[in-house]
């Protein structure tokens, strides 16, 4: 798949990347039927991802959905690719 422009613009990663998950599976970020936070540590992830460390990328599986986030900005959920 190709790049899609970013979510909205966010001050925390996590909340990017719950916003670019709801863009792939078509709902409102608020009608994810799992929260993220069950499937990864929020703030290990914003300080992980959210910082200028552009070398580092964090996969996990939400609800069944491959995701990978990295330093850069980019989040790729389901081979959709969400750049910075």
């Amino acid at each position: 798949m190709g790049a899609h422009s970013r979510p909205k613009t966010a001050e925390r990663f996590s909340t990017r990347v719950i916003e670019a998950i709801a863009d792939v599976r078509g709902v409102d970020p608020t009608e994810l039927d799992v929260p993220l936070y069950w499937e990864i540590d929020l703030e290990a992830l914003d300080r992980l991802c959210g910082g200028d460390t552009d070398d580092i990328a964090v996969t996990f599986t939400y609800d069944g959905t491959t995701v990978t986030v990295h330093g850069d900005g980019r989040i790729e959920v389901g081979g959709a690719v969400y750049e910075a």
